[in-house]
């Protein structure tokens, strides 16, 4: 029976859409395997040859090897107090501007964008010479500094400084897509209800970022943790007082002779536990990430 002219975008409308064709099974199982293969030769036979190294010797010398060394336990202490401070800073920076950047328009706002995402372009070791050049000895800042009894450079503050810039865009750049998709409705109400700046940040706003906000600390964590060129440049490399974890896992991997390697890949598999567990944390709020925001009743 021919169909009428004015029924046909009706008759191809309700028209079943053609399955797309699969690939072949050979193609599947292919792409699959070679993902793992390079997965597992990138990262878990390196993953496991960390465990395997750092425990060759047993659990006692493991223990010793980290509780033993003076100089490591003052590594291991620097870095978790290195850390929280330059996260701290970044997370102060990265909700201001998150904040300016998906709530205004502004003549720079542009420029202020891409020099947000710039320590992911600069080299870190190329970091670390620009603070050597700002605060050292010999710049007029530097010395204006030693003189009023204050030391950047070779100290740690010129750590935190280091590591601080290299974890510059983690929190902002994971805030600023979260804030301009909750779009700023909730907070005009607020403000026209009468909300102060302080309950307007800590009722409306931050409630809404929270999860954007964790990620970008803990993604922001795990890089401090485990930075090395830029620190690598302003710490000077003084054994018990301003090398951190990486650095002195260097240093006990350099040690004349076979005595450094066990105690090496022992704080390796600290630094390594630590990141497995950042990534678990990662892994479990992605999905909080991935959830849209509910409705405005108005709506």
């Amino acid at each position: 029976m021919p169909v009428d002219v004015l029924d046909a975008p009706a008759a191809v409308a309700t028209a079943a859409p053609p399955k797309p064709a699969a690939d072949p099974w050979f193609v599947r199982y292919a792409l699959v395997g070679v993902t793992y293969l390079i997965v597992g030769g990138l990262v878990a036979v390196p993953l496991a040859a960390v465990f395997h190294f750092a425990l060759a010797n047993g659990l006692g010398e493991y223990w010793t090897n980290l509780v033993g060394n003076r100089d490591t336990r003052h590594a291991v202490f620097l870095t978790l107090v290195v850390a929280p401070v330059a996260v701290a800073l970044n997370v102060v920076f990265g909700i201001a501007a998150a904040w300016l950047i998906a709530r205004f328009r502004f003549p720079g706002r542009t420029l202020l964008t891409t020099l947000i995402d710039l320590p992911f372009s600069v080299s870190p070791v190329v970091a670390g010479l620009i603070f050597v050049l700002l605060f050292g000895a010999q710049a007029p800042l530097g010395e204006w500094l030693r003189e009023h009894g204050y030391r950047v450079i070779f100290a740690p503050p010129g750590i935190v400084l280091a590591t601080a810039f290299v974890t510059f865009p983690f929190v902002a750049r994971e805030l600023i897509p979260v804030m301009e998709a909750n779009g700023p409705e909730e907070e005009l109400a607020a403000r026209s209800l009468g909300a102060s700046g302080w309950q307007l940040f800590w009722r409306v706003t931050l409630p809404n970022i929270k999860w954007g906000l964790l990620y970008g600390v803990i993604l922001c964590n795990a890089r401090a943790m485990g930075e090395f060129g830029a620190v690598y440049v302003v710490s000077g490399r003084i054994g018990g007082e301003t090398d951190t974890i990486p650095l002195q896992i260097q240093k006990l991997f350099d040690t004349p002779g076979r005595s450094g390697t066990p105690a090496a890949f022992a704080l390796a598999s600290v630094l390594t536990l630590l990141a497995l567990v950042s990534l678990l944390l990662k892994v479990l709020i992605e999905p909080k990430l991935r959830e849209k925001p509910a409705p405005s009743a108005e709506a």
